[in-house]
């Protein structure tokens, strides 16, 4: 009852700020930044300012321009997809020691490549409207190998077109498609998704509906079943609403956008339309504006026991919020597919007194030894976490 009336509440609060702000325009959003990504990846980096729990060491494991979406392939080759740098990287750490020490432009003049995934010695790539594959990539990481198109149907709008993906573990390829805008309901169903298909293209279906701008997911080591991030809409005040971890553990789920944010709060264009309990509540509610993007749960044994199952978030931090919020990696813990905690893992990216920033995360991967890499399209920088026991 409780939480009914909070929502309500909500609701005719956010109403009082949409009439205000119902002028800005939906174009800015994601778009033009309070914060730009610099070009420069050779600066010395302040680790000393970012704040690890005890035992925990932060080093670069290699610089690269825009680092966004990462997958490890074999041998320790790093792929990373970027989206203003339009390239696709291969970053190789040939002796072993723990450093990227090689940088291979896979390719380059690509629109908004910011998805990678690697699957039988292949490495797959999303640009805005289409899945590239690279095949025999281990093979071909210094000739710049001509792609595959596996599928060129997804629709061209810029807005939330920059896509992650990620094999799942049925063998598809999940591909998502933001809505084409702030806060709208499209006629067209694959707006607002979660899609998959299989390897070669066929059989491209919706998985998830009413998911805003996802730009990561990951699958229960245990259960083997979805979690996805999701980044709220603007324009309705610094602390509304707030973005969320979703559980979708199987097809045909919707996640309330445009009608419903956060389990409980009706959208003040669109609430009047389908009540929150049609929607699947978060597992989840997260900060306001944080822009959760890439998520693991953590699964390996560097790590002390009690981070086993817990899910790891980067948040890239507010674009628009009068005060920045974010900027770090958040940590979730998770009973019965629902979060119960929700506390930072590393932070200090952000100067919250002086309201600088130096770092954006961007994606989070747990690699073979244990340890987790984080991307950082800001300052072009991929760090590697270790425990020192």
């Amino acid at each position: 009852m409780r939480n009914k009336l909070q929502g309500q509440l909500y609701t005719l609060f956010l109403l009082l700020i949409f009439f205000v702000s119902c002028n800005q325009s939906d174009k800015n959003d994601s778009f033009t930044a309070s914060v730009n990504e610099t070009e420069e990846t050779n600066e010395e980096l302040p680790l000393s300012e970012l704040n690890l729990p005890e035992g925990f060491e932060i080093s670069i494991y290699a610089r690269v321009n825009n680092a966004r979406s990462m997958v490890m392939g074999e041998n320790n080759v790093l792929f990373v997809g970027s989206r203003t740098a339009e390239k696709v990287y291969a970053v190789e750490d040939k002796d072993g020691d723990g450093v990227g020490e090689t940088v291979h432009v896979i390719d380059e003049d690509l629109w908004m490549p910011n998805g990678v995934a690697y699957l039988d010695g292949d490495l797959y790539v999303a640009e805005v409207n289409r899945i590239l594959k690279y095949t025999d990539i281990m093979n071909n990481l210094d000739s710049s190998p001509e792609p595959k198109v596996v599928f060129d149907e997804y629709p061209k709008e810029q807005h939330h077109g920059w896509k992650y993906i990620a094999f799942g573990p049925d063998g598809k390829l999940y591909v998502p498609v933001g809505a084409p805008c702030n806060i709208c309901k499209s006629d067209e169903p694959i707006f607002a998704s979660i899609t998959r298909m299989n390897p070669d293209g066929s059989n491209m279906e919706i998985y998830a509906e009413g998911v805003r701008n996802t730009v990561g997911f990951t699958w229960h080591p245990d259960t083997k079943e979805m979690y996805f991030t999701d980044n709220g809409r603007d324009n309705l005040g610094d602390n509304y609403p707030p973005c969320e971890l979703n559980h979708a553990p199987r097809k045909g789920m919707h996640f309330g956008y445009p009608y419903c944010h956060g389990g409980e709060i009706l959208d003040p264009e669109y609430g009047d339309q389908r009540p929150c309990s049609d929607f699947i509540y978060p597992a989840m509610n997260l900060g306001p504006h944080v822009a959760p993007l890439g998520l693991c749960i953590y699964s390996g044994n560097s790590f002390p026991e009690k981070y086993n199952g817990k899910v790891l978030i980067a948040e890239h931090g507010s674009w628009n919020r009068s005060k920045k919020i974010g900027y770090r990696i958040s940590m979730v813990e998770l009973i019965d597919g629902k979060g119960v905690s929700y506390e930072p893992f590393i932070d200090g990216w952000l100067n919250d007194d002086q309201q600088s920033v130096w770092g954006r995360p961007v994606d989070v991967i747990q690699i073979s030894d244990g340890s987790i890499l984080i991307s950082d399209d800001y300052s072009g920088t991929i760090y590697k976490v270790t425990y020192k026991k």
